[in-house]
C-alpha cells in the first residue's frame, strides 16, 4: 500500500465504496485535481473539481481510494475558482 505522495496523474479516484469519483490531473498543493471529462455532473461538468489529500485513506495500484462514499466524496468537490 502507498502513501498520498504516490499518487500520480490518471489514477483513478474511488470512494470508499468502491464508486468511481473522478481521475487525478495532478496534485495542486494540499489538494487533488481532478480531470474535467469525468469530474462532475449536470452544473458541475465540464470544469475541474478539487479533493482534499486529507480524504485519501489509501492508493494502490493506480487507484486512490477515499475515507468516504463516493455521493459523499462528490458532495466535498471543492469547485475551480473563475479564471483559474
Amino acid at each position: 500500500m502507498a502513501g498520498r505522495d504516490d499518487i500520480k496523474e490518471g489514477m483513478e479516484v474511488i470512494g470508499a465504496d468502491g464508486v468511481h469519483v473522478g481521475t487525478v490531473d495532478r496534485i495542486e498543493e494540499h489538494r487533488i485535481k481532478l480531470i474535467r471529462k469525468d469530474s462532475g455532473q449536470g452544473s458541475h461538468e465540464g470544469h475541474h473539481h478539487f479533493l482534499a489529500k486529507g480524504l485519501v485513506a489509501e492508493v494502490e495500484g493506480e487507484q486512490v481510494r477515499l475515507t468516504t462514499k463516493g455521493d459523499v466524496a462528490v458532495s466535498l468537490f471543492e469547485e475551480e475558482e473563475a479564471g483559474v
